[in-house]
């Protein structure tokens, strides 16, 4: 009993720490006491733990579908059915479960970085988990009597603010820990399907089995509006293409001049005005970024401020990059949220980019100016 109640207050938050902070710290401690098993170290992973049960897999990523059946081979052995359990054997050793199998799955197994006693979950940021029990739900696939629980060590067990919770989160029944079974008697619902207005075209370009998703759902006469309307979606995606590619060549032109080809002031103008053509798009210059700031980390804070940007061009050694989304109103709410943003105690840099030619002030269109 004692070491119980030591185990359950080794980590502890504070009131206004964010999921970033909770999962820094969860995977610190995991790593410093190591906690976990293959593959390390554990950041931005699901630690992962011994089970000893035979799963129905999602796809890695939901690249190729939503499940894969695991079939081991006749008469296996150990090591056979250890790499069943890998992403290797998931290729080798299984079937895939289409959306329209009529499958039930009667226990759901997921992950936690962190988990209340509660039931309230956090993941390592990325929202696959979420997405692939909304996907079943949207399928038939789940139901109330479905049981969903988690598997962590006792350090992960912690309080959770409710208030971090969103309605997409889903929750757990049960946790098993090495020292105990928890029943969480969570009274807050599990998702019950894909909240489309939350999601935008970049996501079903992503993850191609959500848009077949999306149609027999629109089929079937469900509101599946986005919250980026898809049309237009081609041109939008040429647009991104070519504003990445204009990016990729003003920095070889900048990196040019560092090195000492020398440029004319004119051949200058011109050249950045090839590079920048006329576009519907507007960028944000994002800068002062901390160093251990990760690129999921930043998509899933964009995320939580409805601030999700067509393209993201990381640029993290120079702690900088450029959000790139589709008109002048959706850039201007993502100012405002990131401008107000601080990531582990720090607040980055936010501003406009010129997208176009020079007005005459000699800046030049990549550059951030004053808002």
């Amino acid at each position: 009993m004692i070491y119980r109640r030591v185990m359950e207050q080794v980590l502890k938050i504070k009131g206004e720490e964010s999921k970033w902070d909770i999962r820094h710290k969860v995977w610190d401690y995991i790593e410093d006491q190591n906690l976990a098993n293959f593959p390390r170290p554990v950041h931005n992973r699901i630690p992962n733990f011994k089970v000893g049960k035979t799963l129905l897999v999602p796809t890695p990523r939901l690249k190729t579908g939503l499940f894969n059946k695991i079939v081991s081979p006749k008469g296996a052995t150990n090591q056979q059915l250890r790499v069943c359990s890998t992403s290797r054997g998931v290729k080798e050793f299984s079937v895939p479960v289409g959306l329209n199998d009529n499958v039930h799955v009667d226990l759901v197994v997921v992950g936690s970085v962190a988990v209340s006693e509660k039931g309230y979950r956090i993941g390592k940021g990325e929202g696959f988990a979420d997405m692939e029990y909304a996907m079943m739900a949207c399928i038939g696939a789940v139901c109330e009597s479905s049981v969903v629980i988690t598997i962590v060590h006792d350090c992960q067990v912690m309080e959770i603010p409710e208030t971090l919770i969103e309605g997409h989160d889903l929750t757990v029944d049960f946790i098993l820990t090495p020292s105990r079974i928890i029943k969480t008697e969570c009274k807050r619902p599990k998702p019950q399907g894909i909240i489309w207005s939350k999601l935008d075209t970049e996501v079903l370009k992503k993850i191609p089995i959500l848009k077949k998703l999306r149609s027999m759902q629109q089929e079937a006469g469900k509101d599946v509006t986005l919250k980026t309307p898809p049309t237009g979606e081609d041109e939008n995606e040429s647009s991104e293409e070519s504003f990445q590619s204009n990016i990729q060549r003003e920095l070889k032109l900048e990196s040019h001049w560092q090195h000492g080809h020398l440029v004319s002031k004119d051949d200058q103008r011109s050249r950045f005005k090839s590079v920048f053509p006329k576009s519907p798009v507007s960028t944000i210059y994002l800068g002062d970024i901390p160093s251990r700031l990760r690129v999921s980390e930043l998509k899933t804070l964009l995320r939580e401020h409805e601030a999700v940007p067509l393209r993201i061009i990381w640029q993290g050694a120079q702690h900088r990059a450029f959000l790139h989304y589709a008109d002048s109103t959706r850039a201007e709410h993502a100012l405002r949220e990131l401008q107000k943003l601080s990531v582990h105690g720090s607040t980055m840099r936010a501003e406009c980019v010129r997208s176009r030619a020079t007005d005459g002030t000699g800046q030049r269109e990549d550059e951030p100016w004053g808002t």
